[in-house]
């Protein structure tokens, strides 16, 4: 793995004076528990006013990472690469350690967006430069409260990050090295290999931003 800055940008979710005045998402009604589908509701319509006005931020749900080894619940991309890993009442921290494994590989920065009840467990399953924030109940609604602000990734992986890409763009960014020889008929993983050892951790950084960017109708968010 190789350290790399990011470029400036606005950081992962805060909740701000504005956002605290919005209104929150309302709890289904099924016990106390508040489920998946609550926090992450409530989560969306906070990126989604944060980021209202900037064409060009990706908000994407259920993104694949690693292979298809995992999915980030909500990743969104813009100057950094954010992920946001959601863990209700009815989740458990299992998958957990391996997960912040893997996202730590490819995000600029990670917010864990834990219900209360796994909150002082989930602390130590984490980085310390992963963001917290907590969901908790109030009068029937999803509350999100900000503990920790993430801070940037000192390490990702160029493996993994290659990865994110499609064959067809892995093999498009070798030809433009002039490193395409033998490799038109290689599987994909073979190719991606190929350019995670060719490119700079740092290059390989915003060749996949822009990669992803530019993908036909990734800006629907699902």
């Amino acid at each position: 793995m190789a350290t790399v800055r990011a470029s400036g940008t606005k950081p992962s979710l805060s909740v701000d004076t504005a956002e605290r005045g919005m209104p929150t998402a309302k709890v289904s009604n099924v016990g106390d528990s508040i489920r998946d589908a609550d926090i992450r509701s409530r989560l969306d319509a906070l990126l989604q006013r944060r980021h209202s006005g900037e064409p060009d931020t990706i908000i994407r749900h259920e993104m694949s990472l690693c292979g298809w080894k995992r999915r980030i619940d909500i990743a969104t991309l813009n100057g950094e690469f954010s992920g946001y890993e959601i863990k209700s009442d009815r989740d458990t921290l299992s998958r957990l350690p391996g997960q912040a494994d893997l996202y730590g590989r490819v995000f600029d920065r990670v917010t864990l967006v834990v219900a209360s009840r796994h909150h002082q467990q989930a602390l130590d399953l984490v980085p310390e430069w992963w963001g917290i924030v907590v969901a908790r109940r109030d009068d029937g609604c999803v509350v999100l409260e900000p503990e920790r602000e993430p801070a940037i990734n000192p390490r990702l992986d160029a493996h993994a990050l290659a990865q994110l890409l499609w064959r067809s763009e892995a093999l498009e960014e070798m030809k433009a090295r002039g490193l395409a020889r033998g490799l038109s008929r290689q599987y994909r993983d073979d190719v991606v290999l190929a350019l995670s050892q060719c490119v700079p951790v740092r290059e390989l950084r915003a060749i996949v931003h822009a990669r992803i960017k530019a993908r036909p109708n990734w800006r629907d968010g699902r």
